[in-house]
């Protein structure tokens, strides 16, 4: 009989993260040898609620940013009360709290935003002057630089909060994470995609991070849930996202891919209004290189550096 002790996984209680955490488990438990029948013994999911959830009302930037999704989670961890966190990698920070790591990216879903609407099959043939739901302001500024008419409505919740409020008038359409969708059993909702290059999605979208103690960074069970070419377009993004100190406070997108052994790039920041917008393109090739992950890294910062320094105070929204 095995020795291994029972694999605590932390996940916040939306649908969404709920789903997201289920898939990992089975994984895990896949990994550590049981029947995935098992899983929920070997792999048990806790359940905790995060300030991101319970607060609403307000654009995460008001209060403190996408940590709220993450902080009491890390916490669990550090206290040893989990194992392993799942979470969606665009809600991570930058910087790890001391003594936690993101130590596997499994396979990435598709990064794509998607359009709803019972109005239009695509954001340009949205009426003049019709109202976006959204609480991204990277989602904002994308839209009111392709449409300065429309109007834009805040609008936070899960997935099946943000369907609703659609579907009850209180906005002619939103902008979802299709990989969110996907997860959900949802990806057949969509009208249209919106093109990851021309509109480049947050910084890790589609990816999860499997977060761990630095002292479990390098345990066996981990090992079948790192994919290598999610980690790099992952590790390039946050590369881009680190050098403008990106918070819920800028609008930055950011899409990388492998296209015949280089890693390619597109990264953009907007103000919120969308009328500015700051652009660069780059690729690496990664055989070559002795270390990719560096590498990868190193496009991002570079490109993200550029718009950096291009657009100085532009971007962010003031105090």
């Amino acid at each position: 009989m095995s020795t291994q002790p029972p694999v605590r996984i932390g996940a916040r209680g939306s649908k969404l993260s709920l789903a997201q955490a289920g898939q990992m488990q089975r994984r895990i438990a896949e990994a550590l040898g049981a029947d995935p029948a098992d899983a929920p013994r070997v792999a048990p999911l806790v359940v905790i609620a995060t300030t991101g959830d319970r607060v609403q009302d307000r654009r995460l930037l008001e209060i403190g940013g996408k940590g709220l999704f993450t902080k009491e989670i890390e916490e669990a961890l550090l206290d040893g009360r989990i194992d392993c966190a799942v979470h969606s990698m665009k809600d991570m920070p930058i910087e790890q709290p001391q003594g936690l790591c993101i130590a596997a990216t499994p396979e990435r879903e598709d990064v794509r935003d998607a359009f709803l609407s019972p109005r239009a099959a695509r954001l340009e043939e949205l009426p003049q002057g019709a109202v976006l739901g959204t609480a991204s302001l990277r989602r904002q500024a994308q839209a009111l630089h392709r449409r300065p008419d429309l109007q834009i409505a805040f609008l936070r919740g899960n997935v099946d909060t943000r369907l609703a409020k659609l579907a009850a008038g209180e906005a002619d359409a939103i902008l979802l994470a299709l990989s969110g969708l996907k997860r959900l059993g949802l990806g057949h909702l969509p009208q249209s995609l919106l093109d990851p290059v021309e509109s480049p999605p947050a910084p890790g979208q589609g990816a999860l991070a499997l977060q761990v103690r630095d002292a479990d960074r390098d345990v066996a069970w981990l090992e079948p849930l790192k994919h290598g070419p999610t980690f790099l377009t992952v590790a390039a993004e946050r590369g881009a996202l680190a050098a403008l100190e990106g918070s819920c406070r800028t609008a930055i997108g950011a899409h990388a891919w492998l296209a015949e052994g280089r890693l390619k790039l597109v990264v953009e920041a907007l103000s919120p209004d969308g009328r500015l917008r700051f652009r660069r393109e780059g690729d690496t090739e990664l055989a070559a290189a002795a270390d990719p992950f560096a590498a990868a890294h190193g496009l991002g910062l570079s490109l993200g550096g550029a718009i950096h320094d291009e657009a100085g105070d532009a971007l962010a929204i003031p105090d």
